[in-house]
């Protein structure tokens, strides 16, 4: 049987490159006349060029060059979009949202690894869950959760100040905000403890396997981009889980183990709220959330609604899996970057000191939600982090039926004439742009490559709310927008805030001897320049602050 099926598939994949050289090069669309850069490859046209850790420059060239619309040729020829133009995303992101819909591939992807939650649905059902979630996200909940979030982080300020009690050392701060982020998502998200934040703590089996998930599932991008959907349509579930079992791919086989360990630890925390719901109010308030974590509010609601409402179980083990995930590498990635542009614009770091201690001094050690979320300069930091260096660059979208797609101005076609409108092609795939939006000269000024916190103590260029663009998050795209657009993104911003506030105040950062490299890979992390090694890391020097 295994044989057999190998056999199908390569004469499926044959099958599927002569149907797409084929298609390529009889079939013309309005896409042909659209610019963009010569692709490098006649199997993978310019995608080793767009998808790349090193495509950082490429990405401000092209914009450049190109313009808001973007032509990309990708596998066998295929043409895809890269697009920024403020009125096209909107129509992406927004009004025609469920025609630009998430791709197949990352669909089934998030849904093999993470389970039916917010990541791995679409349409009504998507809908469904995130009306059950949108309450949870509320400001309401999120200053129940402060007091956590304090807790969490003053266990990073004692592991940071026992490491520098007898001087500066070196420290590696990206694993410090990554353990930090999921006991953050665990504690006020699952009501769950995966990390004491010691020195000498032994890696909590999730913790370990959250952390691979991301470069393992990159390792597999192709197959996961091209081939996933077709796959999962084979057979049942078990055969799937038997051909996973003897194909003999390491990296197939890692993953397997992955979404293993962080399905089982899932079940094992639902179970465990499920119990203590039927219990009663005395045994949720012994857990560590004492019923105020994410999971146990959303079942409580979960048991309340409708049954047209009601999500199913295993729908509630996949927010777990979504959430988590969500929040925990983009938040670290957000957290490492403004502390690495900290320790080189010393400047800012001090004015940022000063700001926190003097807030201190008012309203105590533990400032209360509205009046840390307001502090001016440390929203400035974060929000100027979070345009020029999005965690994530860019966003995939297909189209599930023909659509024209308006443009805020014209572009000039191939054939040298301008167009105001593009007719796009069913199953067409289109890049939104989110660090291209977020740096656009023409929407930002001539400084938007750099990075200035000032910027938001200031009105802000006309061109910025004159343009419209669709993000969720202060006129950025780093959030998206429209009903894929981040549901946690007040929970992000509060517990950056609320980490910055402790570190800040506590401890100064300096560059250590070591260039530091950021990869842009799905979400951007820092590397060691001249290591050779792919493992993120950023070792930063960290001592007592005067």
């Amino acid at each position: 049987m295994y044989i057999i099926f190998i056999q199908a598939l390569v004469l499926y994949a044959l099958s599927w490159v002569l149907w797409r050289i084929f298609r390529q090069s009889f079939a013309k669309s309005a896409l042909d006349n659209i610019p963009g850069p010569s692709p490098k490859s006649l199997w993978k046209g310019a995608f080793p060029q767009v998808f790349n850790v090193n495509a950082w420059d490429f990405h401000r060239e092209m914009a450049e060059k190109y313009g808001s619309v973007i032509k990309i040729k990708a596998l066998f020829g295929e043409n895809q979009l890269y697009v920024f133009d403020p009125k096209a995303m909107h129509h992406i992101i927004v009004k025609d949202q469920y025609i630009y819909e998430e791709t197949s591939s990352f669909i089934e992807g998030n849904k093999v690894m993470l389970g039916p939650g917010l990541l791995g649905t679409l349409g009504e059902q998507h809908r469904k869950q995130r009306k059950m979630l949108n309450p949870v996200f509320s400001i309401a909940h999120m200053r129940e959760m402060l007091p956590t979030f304090y807790t969490v982080t003053r266990k990073l300020q004692d592991a940071f100040a026992a490491r520098v009690a007898s001087g500066p050392q070196e420290i590696e701060v990206l694993s410090w905000m990554t353990r930090t982020a999921l006991e953050l998502i665990g504690q006020s998200g699952l009501g769950y403890s995966f990390d004491p934040l010691t020195d000498d703590s032994v890696p909590h089996p999730y913790s370990v396997s959250a952390k691979l998930l991301v470069p393992v599932s990159f390792r597999m991008l192709f197959p996961r981009t091209y081939l996933l959907s077709t796959l999962v349509k084979i057979g049942t579930p078990k055969f799937r889980r038997f051909l996973v079992n003897v194909v003999p791919w390491k990296s197939l086989h890692e993953l397997r183990d992955i979404v293993d360990v962080l399905h089982a630890t899932s079940v094992e925390i639902y179970e465990s709220k499920k119990k203590a719901l039927r219990e009663g109010d005395e045994a949720v308030a012994r857990q560590i959330g004492q019923g105020k974590d994410i999971l146990s509010i959303l079942m409580r609601a979960n048991m309340a609604a409708s049954d047209e409402d009601t999500l199913t179980e295993a729908e509630l083990l996949g927010q777990m899996s979504s959430l988590t995930f969500a929040a925990m590498d983009t938040t670290s990635s957000a957290l490492s970057r403004i502390l690495f542009l900290l320790s080189t614009h010393q400047d800012v770091q001090d004015k940022l000191r000063q700001e926190i201690r003097e807030a201190k001094e008012h309203y105590g050690s533990d400032l209360p939600h509205d009046q840390l979320v307001s502090l001016p300069y440390l929203d400035a930091v974060c929000r100027e982090t979070l345009r020029l260096y999005a965690p994530v660059s860019v966003v995939s979208r297909t189209t599930r039926q023909d659509i024209v797609l308006p443009l805020s101005k014209p572009i000039t076609g191939i054939n040298g004439q301008e167009i105001h409108e593009i007719p796009i092609p069913n199953n067409t795939n289109v890049i939104v742009g989110i660090m291209a939006a977020n740096r656009n000269p023409e929407i930002w000024g001539p400084d938007s490559y750099e990075w200035k916190p000032e910027r938001w103590l200031k009105p802000l260029p006309e061109t910025v709310p004159s343009a419209h663009l669709p993000g969720v998050y202060s006129h950025l795209m780093t959030f998206l927008g429209g009903g894929r657009a981040c549901i946690g993104f007040k929970f992000s911003q509060l517990e950056m805030k609320v980490v910055l506030l402790l570190l800040i105040d506590a401890f100064r950062f300096s560059p250590s001897d070591k260039e530091i490299f950021w990869k842009m890979s799905g979400i951007a992390v820092p590397t060691l320049a001249k290591s050779g090694k792919l493992h993120p890391e950023l070792p930063l020097i960290v001592e007592r602050a005067a």
